[in-house]
């Protein structure tokens, strides 16, 4: 009789938390398609379900935008994709969604993380992430000094949030650290992850960006990480030239190749195609949608214009 009370304490128990649908990080998506729904069953993982796409930026503008800009505030190409793509997910509500626990949340607030080497060019030198929150009313002078302030910080010689957790974990046993692994997994699959966790774990991310062409290297092809919750990946190229057709002409031009991972339980390939779109419009035409040039700050773009937001 103990038995059966134990077996159905325990059922009662995981039926309960199955029940638990909230998340600090994400909003269940209550009104998604039955088929969308049925998708993390049938494609488990983010790395079953991703797919890949090639995009191209003609940047001699981006170039001579980055060169104009520095007159006024510090940025570099890394500034200007990272913006982009904030302002891409800003625009395209349904490419900030992820899946966990076989459901469909939609995120809440816009983050992008994005990786650089702490000392460029150095082998011994170790990769280090960054983590960024994007606002709508974020302007990219704004956005950019962010960004330039997480990067001093992780590449100065302070011990970052992840620095401390990884020395943490490194200590134990490898039995035992797996076991930990394994216990923020299942938390994180019923919703019981704690939000200070999620907030400092960069790849509880909306987006991750790699610029390799920072590296003098073209763009791999890159999975998606199971742990967290980051369904986008953008590894950025180096700068060539290369032969395009304009106007029945072949002009050499100057291309950004973007190659982009995307898990594609989060909606569909149209969106997808919007969002990368969005990136790219921004980064061939930054005048106009990063602004900030003007001393009266008249040209301060927001990331998503109020006529724009519906």
């Amino acid at each position: 009789m103990t038995v059966i009370y134990v077996v159905a304490g325990v059922v009662a128990f995981l039926l309960l938390l199955n029940l638990k649908t909230s998340r600090p990080d994400g909003v269940l998506i209550k009104a998604a398609h039955k088929y969308r729904k049925m998708m993390p069953y049938l494609m488990r993982g983010r790395n079953e379900s991703v797919v890949y796409f090639d995009s191209y930026v003609k940047c001699e503008e981006l170039l001579d935008y980055i060169e104009e800009a520095n007159q006024h505030f510090e940025c570099d190409l890394t500034h200007c994709i990272v913006a982009a793509g904030a302002i891409g997910l800003h625009e395209n509500p349904p490419m900030n969604r992820f899946v966990v626990g076989r459901r469909l949340y939609q995120r809440k607030g816009t983050w992008v993380t994005f990786s650089m080497k702490r000392k460029k060019m150095d082998r011994s030198s170790k990769v280090s992430i960054s983590k960024l929150e994007s606002t709508p009313d974020d302007t990219f002078a704004a956005f950019a000094d962010r960004m330039a302030g997480n990067i001093k910080v992780e590449r100065s010689d302070a011990k970052t949030y992840v620095d401390k957790e990884l020395d943490i974990f490194m200590i134990l046993p490898r039995p035992l650290l797996r076991g930990m692994v394994a216990l923020v997994r299942q938390l994180d699959y019923y919703n019981l992850l704690p939000g200070g966790f999620i907030k400092g774990d960069a790849m509880y991310t909306s987006m991750v960006i790699a610029n390799l062409g920072s590296l003098k290297m073209g763009a791999g092809y890159h999975h998606l990480y199971e742990w967290g919750t980051c369904p986008l990946f953008l590894m950025v190229g180096q700068i060539e030239v290369q032969p395009v057709v304009e106007d029945g002409q072949v002009v050499p031009r100057k291309i950004l190749h973007l190659r982009w991972s995307y898990d594609e339980r989060i909606d569909d390939g149209l969106n997808a195609r919007f969002g990368i779109d969005a990136v790219v419009r921004v980064l061939e035409n930054p005048r106009q949608y990063l602004g900030c040039l003007s001393p009266d700050g008249a040209d301060r773009r927001p990331f998503l214009p109020p006529n724009e937001a519906a």
